[in-house]
């Protein structure tokens, strides 16, 4: 920190403070966690301001992205200890991009996140943009895609020129939407001529911020997309461990029953994804708030897990029919 603090770097200065923030709530210090993060959470509400005029579609002129504010960004992970040093690496190489820049290296610029539905892809775009300070612009496929030839690869390249001089992390999420295989499509003219301008884009791409895209669907890229990126990893399932790790953390702001069975818990969940798995917890702590009860029990996680299992029996019957 003191070395940061002696360069003047204020993003090697702002990873030390980030470091410290997680090291404090990982020794159980919620609270003073929270209380530093608010302290910082101002730096980046100024980046937002860069922003100001947000690309458009051509013909209908409605926005491309959209600019998510810090208060929105959830940054909280538990991954295995390798997916963990993936994101680590990208963060560190961005905190010390000046001192790597200084030896003729670039940090790693583009991210692609692949993995099933519900796995912290998403999420790990927002703890990127969190933990390096910068504003997180999601692009907006619905306004980008037009039936119109060659207007969609004009709005992607818009949108572009868009981050070029401003610092972001600029998400590409479910990217396979623009980015699938050549191979694949029946279509001869206007998804090859949007994966082209993506594969240019990619070569081109030299921004003060991060790209990030994620993908459900890895196999049906085309594969020329990944050699376009400086990273590819997986965003795996919780395993039981983690599952149990998730639960206590997503329980920490509210009391809870000392006899609860993680263990059993934990295992019965094995299979779903972190983002069900935080779901269950945050509903069980909502009904005992709503309930006026003091705190969570086993028979509350029990039930908020009865109701994620009838949320996707519902969904699968409705996707049969």
């Amino acid at each position: 920190m003191f070395r940061a603090i002696s360069k003047d770097s204020d993003s090697d200065l702002l990873f030390s403070c980030k470091q410290i923030i997680e090291a404090e709530r990982k020794n159980g210090h919620v609270v003073l966690a929270s209380s530093l993060e608010k302290i910082i959470a101002a730096r980046s509400s100024q980046s937002s301001k860069n922003f100001s005029k947000l690309p458009t579609s051509r013909r209908h002129n409605d926005p491309l992205v959209t600019v998510m504010s810090r208060d929105e960004l959830r940054h909280h992970m538990i991954l295995n200890e390798d997916t963990e040093k993936r994101f680590s690496r990208v963060e560190k190489e961005f905190a010390a991009r000046e001192r790597l820049a200084k030896y003729g290296f670039s940090y790693k610029k583009k991210i692609l996140l692949y993995g099933p539905p519900g796995c912290g892809k998403t999420l790990g775009a927002e703890r990127l943009a969190w933990n390096t300070g910068l504003p997180l612009i999601k692009v907006r496929f619905d306004a980008m895609i037009s039936s119109y030839f060659g207007e969609s690869a004009s709005n992607l390249r818009n949108i572009f020129d868009t981050v070029k001089n401003a610092p972001s992390v600029l998400l590409l999420d479910e990217c396979d939407f623009i980015a699938k295989s050549r191979n694949l499509s029946n279509d001869v003219g206007e998804i090859p001529r949007i994966v082209n301008t993506l594969l240019q884009l990619l070569d081109d791409y030299n921004s003060p911020g991060l790209l990030v895209a994620a993908t459900n669907l890895d196999k049906m890229l085309d594969r020329a997309i990944f050699r376009r990126f400086d990273d590819v990893f997986e965003v795996p399932m919780p395993t039981q461990n983690e599952i149990h790790e998730l639960l206590t953390t997503s329980l920490s702001s509210v009391k809870v029953e000392s006899n609860i069975n993680y263990n059993h818990l934990s295992q019965i969940m094995v299979g779903m994804s972190a983002a069900n798995v935080a779901t269950i917890a945050q509903n069980a702590a909502k009904s005992i708030i709503l309930e006026g009860k003091n705190c969570v029990t086993q028979k509350d996680l029990e039930l908020a897990l009865k109701d994620i299992y009838l949320k996707e029996q519902q969904g699968d019957l409705f996707h049969a029919a």
